[in-house]
């Protein structure tokens, strides 16, 4: 079964169990055994071995993110023990007059934080999750603003641990064909449209209108749903004296640290020796950045941070030393949920073999697309749309990079003419996608953790935005393909971004007009705050 289509079958079911169900670690679970059933040839008990062997290794290798992720719960625990996160909270409300307004400041911070998707989903999500519920924003929609401002921001800026992840996989100077490739991302640049219009209109879609008018009209911020992720700071003593500087304090150090540790590890991190040595490995910043490892010094920058803040709050004598104490297990409790989803994502794609290995899904792809199976001019959507059925299945977009990338320069060549970024571009634009509405993806399950909400949910109410960008996408990769085999690289900038900003444009005043027409724009106005 290895290196056929039998590989991806783990992950179809695992999500479709996930979607019927609902029950997250079940599914994934039947997904991953059914996998090591297929490697083991049937045999159950040699099945678990494999799947327990998997899954020890791709806990060693995915370490340093799971220190990170235990960092910020740690984080997240401090500052709303000491107050700053109420303190934030009522700041920002006062400021913020409207609905509009609360959507706009969530997605503006998203946009800010840049650095990584990873701390990006759950800082947003716990800094501006009281000011959204002021506003009775639902749940839903938090995670979608959080999970469109994370991926599809990091992998157009040219300073992030997305940018190192793509130009490690680029020949030559990886990182200045990366930036060639930005203008070119049409799935990033148009959720980034899609957004603004989800914040400044009422473009609402099926279940996510749904749950907006369950929020306003009866303040259930969840719409029903139980299934949530364990908020452990929602019974913690908050301080009576916090301030604002208590949590824009340690947000900035968690940035420059981060920053920083990207930096300094790029620049002495050996990948041959895998380890941080003591000989200078890269010439200036921007080189460093492209070579570090990203989750290595995410690990680094919160760890500092999270000794800052402890040594920050004892001299500003905000809350006692058992209160900080005690915050180092209730942190690590709060990121429990993710990290057991997390387990099995990494688990399931390490079975299916995104990267090779097991049932090799990557062996599957290689063979399926050659420089002899069609014209060049439709490569950047046949790339877009195997990147996006890949990254979906697999529920990484890395992976997705990896698979896809030296096939489509292998295809092509290592010229980096227009076709060449074209299809390069499509290859990030359609494991972005994949990633952002897959259920088993990390990112995805990060945003629902980030905005407290029901997983499942933020998955069904996400796909229509993000599969009407997709569309739109793939139209446009279409289109643009044949113009870029003929065309010099600006004209080819122009001719993608003014496709695709006019078919989504019409798109959104088609629906808005439909909406309008119907009556749909009017039903989610009672009881809105301040609107």
């Amino acid at each position: 079964m290895a290196g056929t289509f039998w590989a991806f079958v783990p992950a179809i079911i695992a999500i479709v169990l996930a979607l019927i169900t609902k029950q997250v670690y079940l599914s994934l679970f039947a997904g991953i055994f059914v996998g090591a059933m297929f490697v083991c040839n049937g045999n159950p008990i040699q099945a678990l071995g494999e799947l327990f062997t998997v899954m020890a290794d791709k806990l060693g290798g995915n370490a340093t993110i799971l220190v990170f992720l235990v960092m910020l719960g740690i984080l997240v625990v401090l500052m709303t023990k000491s107050g700053g996160s109420k303190a934030y909270g009522d700041w920002a409300s006062s400021k913020i007059k409207s609905r509009k307004g609360a959507l706009a400041a969530t997605a503006g911070l998203g946009c800010l934080i840049f650095v990584d998707d990873y701390f990006n989903c759950l800082t947003v999500g716990s800094v501006m999750r009281p000011v959204t519920d002021k506003f009775k924003v639902s749940r839903s929609k938090l995670a979608y603003l959080i999970d469109s401002t994370a991926a599809p921001i990091c992998i157009i800026a040219p300073i992030s641990s997305w940018a190192a992840a793509v130009s490690g996989e680029l020949e030559g100077d990886g990182l200045v064909v990366f930036i060639k490739t930005i203008p070119l991302n049409l799935y990033a640049i148009l959720t980034i449209a899609m957004v603004a219009v989800v914040c400044f209109t009422k473009f609402d879609l099926f279940k996510m209108r749904r749950n907006e008018i369950t929020a306003v009209n009866t303040g259930d911020l969840h719409a029903g749903e139980t299934d949530l992720p364990v908020e452990e700071t929602a019974d913690v003593k908050i301080s009576e004296h916090g301030k604002v500087a208590y949590l824009v304090v340690p947000i900035l150090v968690l940035i420059a640290t981060c920053v920083g540790a990207m930096i300094y590890v790029g620049y002495f991190y050996d990948w041959d020796l895998g380890k941080l040595g003591t000989v200078p490995q890269s010439e200036n910043v921007i080189e460093a950045i492209s070579n570090c490892d990203a989750g290595l010094s995410l690990s680094i920058g919160s760890t500092l941070t999270v000794i800052f803040t402890l040594i920050y709050y004892a001299c500003a004598k905000v809350i006692s030393f058992k209160e900080m104490m005690e915050s180092i297990p209730q942190g690590f409790k709060s990121m429990v949920p993710a990290i057991l989803i997390l387990t099995f994502a990494w688990t399931l794609s390490g079975i299916m073999g995104a990267k090779g290995g097991e049932l090799d899904a990557r062996a599957f792809v290689e063979a399926h697309l050659t420089a002899d199976s069609m014209v060049h001019g439709l490569f950047p959507v046949v790339f877009f749309l195997v990147a996006a059925g890949v990254s979906f299945a697999t529920g990484t977009s890395w992976g997705t990079f990896g698979i896809l990338i030296p096939i489509a320069v292998s295809i092509l060549g290592t010229e980096a003419n227009a076709i060449t970024l074209l299809t390069v571009s499509a290859c990030l634009a359609g494991a972005v996608y994949g990633d952002h509405v897959s259920p088993i993806s990390d990112t995805t399950i990060l945003a629902s953790s980030g905005a407290q909400c029901n997983h499942v949910d933020h998955v069904r109410t996400q796909l229509p935005y993000a599969s009407i960008v997709a569309g739109v996408c793939a139209l446009g990769y279409l289109i643009t393909g044949f113009i870029a085999t003929k065309a010099s690289y600006g004209v080819t900038i122009v001719s993608a971004l003014g496709i695709g900003g006019i078919l989504l444009a019409a798109i959104i005043v088609g629906v808005m007009f439909y909406h309008k027409k119907k009556g749909i724009d009017k039903q989610i106005v009672v009881d809105m705050p301040n609107e």
